[in-house]
């Protein structure tokens, strides 16, 4: 079955953007430095991203505006708006926690959720995310959007692996009790 990823980052106060919404913070602490390679890792093992409105805007508005940055995949924003849906782009009105479920028994590759966060934690309090991958971004913003609100339940993780670069942390977590295949020779209930 397929798995539910949150795939994120934020301050290392716990913020995904600063007072305005803005994310130009999201650097390490040398801004030339691109030696990251777990998106790229990440990416090829998704096929649909679910997204709010709220990321959506940002990205076609300020973050990409010229081009759609995931081709590869579908993605689903979650809204109640009205918009025109297109083959890759999909606006979807319906209830989020019975969107996924519905999603994840379908065959295909995992389940990216892109943001923000109440669709986060909208999942969260139903305990629907599978993999937390979280990097933590050497800045402290003091206040902004919060990624991790107060939840309905506590939910156990198991680290699964975390590693540093150019300051910064990926941390993935996995609920605990979980089976996780970090490659196909090697599986471990977490």
């Amino acid at each position: 079955m397929r798995k539910i990823s949150l795939y994120i980052a934020m301050s290392l106060d716990g913020y995904i953007a600063d007072n305005k919404g803005g994310v130009n913070w999201l650097k390490g602490q040398d801004e030339n430095d691109n030696t990251n390679k777990s998106y790229s890792e990440f990416i090829e093992k998704i096929d649909r991203i679910i997204m709010g409105w709220n990321t959506y805007h940002q990205i076609v508005t300020e973050l990409s505006p010229d081009f759609w940055p995931y081709e590869n995949q579908i993605t689903y924003v979650m809204t109640h708006r009205e918009e025109a849906s297109s083959e890759k782009i999909r606006f979807i009105n319906e209830d989020l926690n019975e969107f996924v479920i519905k999603l994840k028994k379908e065959k295909g590759k995992n389940i990216w959720i892109c943001g923000g966060a109440n669709v986060v934690q909208q999942l969260m309090d139903e305990d629907l995310i599978d993999v937390y991958n979280v990097t933590i971004i050497p800045t402290i913003l003091g206040s902004g959007v919060r990624l991790f609100k107060k939840g309905k339940n506590e939910i156990k993780l198991s680290l699964v692996k975390a590693k540093t670069y150019n300051g910064m942390i990926d941390a993935v977590y996995t609920r605990r009790g979980m089976l996780y295949c970090l490659n196909v020779k090697k599986c471990c209930l977490l």
